[in-house]
């Protein structure tokens, strides 16, 4: 049981306070008014394609371990909270709804977690927030797993931009994403959003 940490974090600077409060915000909201038609279609579109909410909110995992309600676009059909708390997205899989394969595949079902940024909850790039069970499992047989919440975690992150999401190694997602805890800048912060508008609708491991 870890009783003592005494590893800096960026998160412990007055810079990262307010540098990265203030990017998220001034990015957050700009996306969010910008994409205000896009967000009325796909919710529109959600509601048509089957059954259920337009907005699937689920418990995640965030900065120091603290749990929060983390918002999407609804793309699978209305199942039991244990189910979709426990098990992975895999390719092809046959709770997906025609638009909600669409939406996994460009990431657009993720975008009202640009409302759990403004919120404080998350940030537009850290560490990608996991469902509790999974964290319990995970610090289990992953070493340093639990590190990657000494910072918020994010909708996008340096894992992520280089293809470590869905169903792949676990192990290689905490490397990509301790590198980043280490070594964080608004700069790596931009490169990373600059990445993942370029590589945000090519990725293949998204589904």
């Amino acid at each position: 049981m870890l009783l003592l940490d005494l590893q800096e974090s960026p998160a412990e600077s007055i810079l990262y306070v307010t540098l990265k409060r203030a990017f998220d915000l001034a990015f957050s909201f700009t996306v969010l008014l910008l994409t205000f038609p896009l967000l009325v279609l796909i919710a529109v579109a959600v509601r048509l394609s089957s059954p259920g909410p337009v907005i699937f909110v689920q418990d995640r995992v965030g900065l120091n371990g603290k749990l929060f309600p983390m918002f999407k676009f609804r793309t699978m059909t209305v199942s039991h909270r244990a189910e979709s708390d426990s098990r992975w997205t895999v390719k092809g899989d046959p709770r997906c709804t025609p638009i909600g394969r669409i939406l996994r595949r460009t990431g657009l079902d993720e975008l009202p977690q640009f409302f759990n940024v403004l919120k404080g909850d998350m940030s537009v790039v850290g560490p990608r927030p996991e469902r509790p069970v999974l964290v319990q499992k995970f610090m289990h047989s992953v070493g340093n797993y639990n590190s990657r919440h000494y910072l918020k975690v994010g909708i996008t992150g340096w894992a992520q931009v280089n293809g470590w999401r869905g169903d792949t190694s676990i192990e290689k997602r905490v490397e990509y994403d301790l590198y980043y805890v280490r070594n964080w800048t608004l700069s790596f912060d931009l490169l990373i959003v600059l990445l993942t508008l370029v590589r945000g609708f090519t990725d293949k491991n998204a589904y």
